[in-house]
């Protein structure tokens, strides 16, 4: 971690960063009990933005609805908090992209029982009409147990258009649909397509419309037909549907899944042996971390002299009359509260006033690690509007 990173947040005490990128960190997390998670938190720049405060809020609401079998089950989260933050299970397991670069090209029996799961994740996202607009190997964690989904940063309900502007593409390019490459309305299909591209990476080592500059990129997608050399020729025709630039002409995940996998047999029987090997070391070497941080970059000569002339100024301001001094006590006052907050805002809780802390769902696990009654729902998302401040999830009761 870096010297300004925080020591704990909400009692989770952090001992590494994750990942780190323009919208926030994610840390590897310790609670008090023992338990690791994974922790991310919100750019404190940005927390003051209200459309970034509802996209981070909507996070939270599709991790919850993935649920712990297809995602990465959430434990504890405030959106609501100054610097919101979001706290889930750290998921024992590579990326997939991390796993392909392992063990190169995946065997079809691998790619068949990652993608039926993946499918059957989908299936249970789109059902609360939820998509999620991001899905790449970057997003796909591989477990003993089967896929897990993370990163819901630019999932929203389908249909809703509040948070993305008109015109604008929202996704990763090399992995987007042609409608979504284009601005249009993402719908489930568009998901699918994504999947198949994530299979394609996974069974060739490179995604099907390749490589290069994003513009180059979303032409191919809108224009050319995706490469599909190197696809065992039992799988390819099922990527190749899926792909298709008419979205209605796609499979359904339902469809896909059935076409992709049996169902026999535990998912880790399907995994290669280096893979394997490479969970079982992650689930070890987490118990062995400590803290690290890295020293506060050393003061400069220039950062001295400047030092040297505040000294000298303030001196100066002493030596004159009282009204003077008195303007100078004050703005040194000012000054040091000032600092006090910017070095250490989770200390100066007096002056934001925050709205009340809404629970979390009912199918999340609370932060003392005590699971909830299971009373699992679909759920549907209200009208995301940044003037609001915050969006929620409201209970159609249906069953799962």
């Amino acid at each position: 971690m870096t010297h300004d990173d925080p020591v704990e947040i909400a009692g989770h005490r952090l001992l590494a960063r994750l990942g780190h990128g323009g919208m926030g960190t994610v840390y590897l997390a310790r609670t008090p009990g023992g338990r690791v998670l994974a922790l991310k938190t919100m750019h404190a720049a940005i927390a003051s933005d209200p459309a970034a405060r509802s996209r981070f809020h909507l996070e939270t609401d599709a991790a919850c609805i993935i649920g712990g079998h297809h995602g990465a089950t959430v434990h504890d989260a405030d959106p609501h908090a100054e610097t919101p933050w979001l706290a889930t299970e750290y998921v024992l397991g590579p990326p997939l992209d991390d796993a392909v670069d392992l063990c190169g090209p995946l065997p079809e029996t691998s790619v068949r029982a990652i993608g039926a799961a993946l499918a059957g994740a989908l299936t249970q996202l789109h059902a609360s009409d939820v998509v999620h607009r991001d899905l790449k190997p970057s997003n796909v964690m591989i477990t003993a147990y089967g896929p897990k989904i993370i990163d819901f940063g630019i999932a929203r309900a389908a249909g809703d258009d509040h948070l993305t502007r008109t015109g604008a593409a929202a996704g990763t390019p090399a992995y987007m649909s042609p409608e979504q490459a284009t601005g249009q309305e993402h719908t489930p299909a568009g998901d699918t397509f994504a999947l198949a591209g994530l299979l394609t990476y996974a069974a060739t080592g490179r995604p099907p419309f390749g490589t290069g500059q994003a513009a180059d990129l979303l032409y191919r997608i809108r224009y050319t037909e995706p490469d599909l050399t190197g696809l065992p020729p039992t799988l390819a025709p099922i990527i190749g549907r899926c792909l298709d630039k008419n979205p209605d002409q796609r499979p359904t995940t339902g469809e896909l899944a059935a076409r992709l996998h049996d169902g026999r047999g535990q998912f880790a029987d399907h995994l290669p042996h280096p893979l394997l090997t490479d969970i079982a070391r992650r689930a070890t070497d987490v118990w062995t971390h400590h803290p690290q941080r890295l020293p506060a970059p050393a003061a400069t000569p220039g950062d001295a002299g400047a030092h040297h002339k505040a000294v000298a100024r303030r001196r100066l301001l002493a030596v004159g009359g009282g009204s003077v001094l008195g303007l100078a006590v004050a703005g040194r006052v000012h000054g040091a509260g000032s600092a006090r907050r910017i070095l250490a805002p989770h200390r100066d809780r007096t002056t934001v006033a925050r709205p009340p802390r809404p629970p979390l769902q009912d199918h999340c696990v609370s932060m003392s690690g005590r699971s909830r009654s299971p009373r699992w729902r679909i759920w549907t998302w209200r009208s995301i509007r940044p003037r609001s401040r915050c969006p929620s999830l409201s209970a159609t009761g249906s069953c799962w």
